[in-house]
């Protein structure tokens, strides 16, 4: 499982003109779902996105947490994250979860993270997404579970 983290002052994500997904502070989060991916690993990039301290704090270090500010998770499903470029100019997805693989994942890991009590919202999974987004830092932080200790 891959995800790019972006702290943002606000993000939104729209489907055919309406707004499906909407918050404040917090972390916009591009979640891309590999073939081998498990819940397991869901909860592992969930709890480390959740736990990770790069809010400022009183003396402008990277030291709090989404939770002690107050923060919210835009979580977007992003296959992409998975190409392959090695070879020729058009990118290979074969190392992206098939949707139905990838949705039922995508939904513990929305869950998951919700049960901590953060406010999450979403995209719309599968559909063509036009992601709106004011970055904060810019703090961007790359996560990949097949690089973490499970």
């Amino acid at each position: 499982m891959r995800a790019v983290v972006q702290r943002v002052s606000e993000a939104s994500v729209e489907v055919e003109g309406r707004t499906v997904g909407k918050i404040g502070p917090g972390y916009l989060v591009l979640l891309g779902i590999g073939r081998d991916d498990t819940e397991q690993a869901a909860d592992l990039i969930a709890d480390r996105i959740i736990g990770m301290r790069v809010f400022a704090d009183a003396e402008g270090k990277m030291n709090l947490a989404l939770e002690a500010v107050g923060g919210q998770l835009l979580i977007v499903s992003q296959f992409t994250l998975f190409a392959d470029t090695n070879k020729g100019r058009r990118p290979s997805f074969v190392a992206a979860a098939p949707p139905d693989l990838a949705r039922p994942l995508y939904e513990h890991f929305v869950a998951h993270c919700r049960a901590k009590k953060i406010g999450v919202a979403t995209g719309d999974f599968g559909a063509n997404m036009q992601i709106k987004l004011i970055c904060d830092g810019p703090v961007t932080i790359v996560l990949d579970s097949s690089q973490a200790p499970i």
